[in-house]
Parts: structure tokens; sequence; C-alpha cells
């Protein structure tokens, strides 16, 4: 029997760089692998939990698959997918909830910054927590359980989300005396890179510091690079590589001779203005074939549909 990967994205905005590097491009990876079976579904209902504005969901998920496919997905070698077209995950989400603790619930991560988060303001404990962000999750627990995914390629902070599926499915396997569901596990890629943003933290549309993938195209890109934080130091002052996030973008799209050569460049005096023409032109020549791809489904969303 072939392992199964199993892989969302949430359509509640545009995405960047960071998401290129550490989810799509990793996962279009994993997909090539033999004797693997790969699920990659645009989770539209979670997406209820962030906004209410349907042009914006619908505009995201567009956007979504379109980056898949720019990026070379295969979809004639993968399951790819909406969830809101499985009529049947928001089915066993309810039976799943039939058989959940709230005891559970209430340890989630998200839940509980919330809940810190209203008793720091002087607020109740549970206002403006929906039911969605509550259960959901349950729902993520539906979406894995569903397809019985063994592997689940999550960030370190996605970790507990993965943990509370496999408790739902063991509650519901006991239940019913029979090994129904199987028991996912997270999957860590170590040599996946972290990207960081526009002012050194990681990049993340909360922190508005991303580098746009597709959307606003080269221009976009390149304005975006020249924003990076560095340091005061001249053209012709020796440069530390790590002092700036500069290094880490580059690395991200470089080989390992590509990578010693940038770092001795600096060292060596290289200016910021220069750095940020490199780093550009080495991003560009990875994302820009794959942005004229990108720009084709756009124009075309019946392509997509299909």
């Amino acid at each position: 029997m072939k392992t199964r990967f199993l892989t969302g994205i949430t359509p509640s905005g545009t995405l960047h760089l960071g998401n290129y590097v550490g989810c799509i491009r990793p996962a279009i990876e994993k997909a090539k692998l033999p004797n693997t079976e790969s699920f990659y579904f645009i989770s539209d209902y979670h997406a209820l939990i962030k906004t209410r504005d349907p042009d914006r969901i619908e505009k995201s998920r567009m956007q979504i698959a379109a980056t898949w496919l720019a990026c070379g997905l295969d979809p004639n070698h993968v399951h790819f997918y909406r969830q809101s077209d499985i009529l049947e995950v928001p089915e066993l989400n309810w039976i799943l909830n039939c058989i959940t603790s709230k005891g559970l619930m209430n340890r989630a991560h998200a839940y509980k910054a919330k809940v810190d988060d209203n008793v720091a303001a002087g607020e109740d404990p549970d206002n403006n927590v929906s039911m969605g962000l509550y259960c959901y999750p349950i729902l993520m627990a539906a979406d894995i359980l569903m397809f019985n995914a063994n592997y689940i390629p999550v960030g370190r902070d996605q970790i507990q989300h993965v943990e509370m599926c496999r408790d739902i499915a063991q509650r519901f396997n006991q239940l019913y005396g029979k090994e129904i569901f199987t028991l996912p596990e997270a999957f860590i890629d170590e040599e996946v890179a972290v990207l960081p943003g526009l002012d050194g933290r990681k990049m993340s549309k909360s922190y508005d510091n991303v580098i746009p993938l597709f959307e606003g195209g080269e221009k976009a890109l390149k304005a975006a690079i020249l924003k990076v934080v560095t340091d005061c130091k001249e053209p012709g002052e020796p440069k530390d590589p790590c002092s700036t996030s500069l290094t880490q973008l580059y690395d991200a799209f470089a080989t390992p001779t590509e990578k010693e050569e940038f770092a001795n460049k600096l060292r060596d005096g290289l200016g910021w203005g220069e750095a940020k023409e490199i780093v550009f032109k080495q991003i560009n020549a990875e994302i820009g074939p794959k942005r004229a791809k990108y720009e084709e489904l756009m124009r075309n969303p019946q392509v997509v549909e299909d």
C-alpha cells in the first residue's frame, strides 16, 4: 500500500514567497517520490473562520489553485480538490464532533491564545470566539481522516493539530472496536527553509512583511526585496552575511557553491544595493517562468476548474 501525504492551504489571501519555499515547493517534490499518494486541497471551509467575504475566498482559492499548477503540481498524479466539493468532509466533521471531548478542544493553542488575549484586555474569556475557531481542530481531523493520510507536512506550530487528530482517531477506533482510521503523523522536513520577511521576522501576512510570489509581477518582487532591512555599512565595508535576511532569501534559491560565493562577496564589501539586485535576479530566475504560467492560468479560469 502506498504512503499517503496530505496538505491543505486556506484561501484567505494571496500566497507569498514564504509559502512557496516552506510548503509548495517541497510538497510538489514529495509528490514525485515512488510509492506515495498525495492529496492537495484548498481548505475553503477553514477560510470562513478568518473571513466572511465570499468574493475574497473565491478570488483566493482561484489564485492558490493556479499557483499550485504553475509551480508544477501534476493533477494527473495527485488528488487535487476543493474541500467544499467533498460533501463527506463536513459529514465526518459532525460525527467526530459527537465523540470528541470539550476538554481536548480547550487545550488547542489558537483557542487558548484568544482566551489569554481577552483576559489580558479585561474582557469575557470567550469574547469573539466562534465555534468555528473552537472546533477548528476537529474539521482538520476530518480532512485528514477522510483519506486515512499517513503523513501531514506541517510546521512545528501545527504539530498539536495532528496530535489532536490522532487522539480523535484513537477514540473513534476504540468506541467502534475497529481500526477504521489510520493514526496520522506530523511530517517535519528539517531541510525546508523558513523564510524571513522584510523586517527579519518570519514571513507572515500577520506581520505585513511578505514578499509576493506572483501578484504584482516582477516589479512587485523587486520592490519588496529592495525593502529588506540591512545595516548602515557602506559599499566597500566588510559585511557579516548573518546580519541580514537577504542571505537567507538568497540561500533558499541557490546551490551550495552560490551560497558561499554570495557570503564571500558580502565579506569583501559588496554594497547592499548590489546585493539586493543579486538576490532579486536569483529568485526571479526560478519564479519568473512559473509567474508566466500563473498569469496564463488566471486568464483562463476554466482550465483551473477542469
